[in-house]
């Protein structure tokens, strides 16, 4: 191979992250706490079926998750989704998921510094939310260039913290439910279906929406250079953690519905969950929202990895100017002018994006790329298969029509900022390569 690629010598990824490792990590980007933010939308949406919509929206999901999975089988590589759409349909094809996914990844840890920002102002208002913003963006990016390791460390260290406050919102919502007796029929039911309040078109909506607290979950494959037997414990990694936040966050707001009936109106819609939770017991008010506030600490250093890695393997593959994004630091093995490169956009970004519309252009960028790693995971199993099998044909395409549908429902300024993305990527990769002419190189690294 051509020394022109830069992987023939110098410093490279090394494979340190157990399989452990990678559930924190996926857990930690997806949050264990990801219902509570979007409880109160999700139970107006869904006339108070929030249970239901949780554990439909997993099964979706998983479609995805599985093609994620059993592509990274195929290919370790830091690249994910561009690197699969790139070697199994076209490469032209896979620089425009990855362009997608680099608006997905870069817009993830700008939201959790806009958010991190503004609810550590209610904590210490003597700082600005500017000064906050600041101070995220930089600590982000600190942590992420000690190396991944000590990103796992955290990444751990983030998992316990959130998992005890989950425990004790648990504790406190049965004890509370077990202490006030309730005689009416169905009431331990009741989260599950309503037949008073339960219509298909409310329970559809409100699974579009909860599909929210599964993106994420892809960030698992960027980290397949740096797993051990990546072919085995990436897919493993993401389909597990799908299914523990699945029903972690089916159990989540399974309590708070108990708690606070959907026939009973939020104080306030957008700290719905923390209105249930301190209903419970008082001091949870507090408790959840700083805990609200290290999920995203945890959500926003973890994207900022993969949107590191995704430029990485979109630089090693020529796609981007290899002598910037396809470079390691030979003392942490991470992609440093990467990591460096994304706090920059972050901090700038975070003074000129809102919250709401920075949720849906995440989920335009997502969105397409998880339909790229379906169709990608159709063709190399399905139709390059000489013995077809029904398995193969219908996850990929399920989950290819679930994530159309989910993308076609964006608001249209969603759609027209990220189609002016789209736009601008498209029109670098074409002056890049002449029309797409000059073929993109890829490498698989070796085991």
């Amino acid at each position: 191979m051509s020394n022109e690629t830069g992987m023939d010598s110098g410093p490279r990824l090394r494979r340190t992250l157990t399989l452990w490792d990678l559930i924190l990590y996926g857990a930690i980007v997806l949050q264990p706490v990801a219902p509570m933010s979007a409880f109160g939308a999700l139970s107006d949406r869904g006339r108070g079926h929030v249970v239901t919509a949780v554990l439909i929206a997993m099964v979706a999901m998983l479609c995805t998750a599985i093609s994620y999975g059993r592509m990274a089988r195929l290919y370790p590589s830091a690249g994910s989704a561009f690197t699969y759409v790139a070697q199994e349909i076209h490469p032209a094809a896979g620089y425009i998921t990855g362009w997608s996914m680099v608006m997905d990844y870069i817009v993830n840890p700008l939201i959790c510094t806009i958010w991190c920002a503004g609810q550590a102002h209610q904590f210490a208002p003597g700082l600005p939310v500017w000064a906050w913003k600041i101070f995220f963006a930089v600590v982000f990016t600190l942590l992420n260039l000690q190396g991944i390791k000590t990103s796992a460390r955290v990444n751990a260290g983030l998992a316990a913290a959130m998992s005890a406050v989950v425990v004790v919102v648990f504790v406190a919502t049965i004890h509370y439910v077990f202490g006030h007796p309730h005689s009416e029929a169905g009431f331990f039911t009741r989260p599950f279906y309503d037949p008073q309040t339960f219509t298909f078109d409310g329970l559809f909506g409100c699974t579009s929406l909860a599909v929210l607290t599964y993106i994420g979950f892809d960030a698992i494959s960027t980290l397949s250079e740096e797993a051990e037997n990546p072919k085995r414990n990436i897919l493993l990694a993401t389909v597990l953690t799908c299914v523990v936040i699945g029903i972690l966050s089916a159990a989540e707001v399974y309590v708070a519905q108990l708690v606070w009936p959907a026939s009973q109106p939020f104080p306030d819609p957008d700290t719905a969950y923390v209105f249930a939770a301190a209903r419970a017991w008082a001091p949870l008010f507090s408790i959840v929202g700083f805990t609200l506030l290290v999920a995203n600490f945890g959500s926003g250093m973890g994207a900022q990895i993969g949107a590191a890695r995704l430029l990485y393997g979109m630089g090693r593959s020529k796609a981007l100017p290899s002598s910037f994004f396809a470079q390691v630091d030979p003392k942490h093995h991470v992609p440093r002018n990467n990591v460096i490169f994304i706090g920059v956009i972050v901090l700038i970004g975070s003074f000129f994006l809102t919250y709401g519309r920075g949720i849906e252009l995440l989920n335009f960028g997502a969105l397409i790329a998880f339909m790229g790693v379906n169709a990608s995971a159709f063709v190399r199993y399905f139709v390059r298969e000489q013995e077809k099998k029904v398995a193969n044909f219908v996850s990929p395409v399920l989950g290819f029509f679930i994530c159309l549908g989910l993308w076609w429902s964006l608001s249209a300024p969603a759609k027209i900022v990220g189609s002016i993305w789209m736009a601008a990527g498209i029109a670098f990769g074409v002056w890049k390569t002449r029309g797409f002419r000059e073929p993109l190189s890829f490498e698989v690294p070796p085991e």
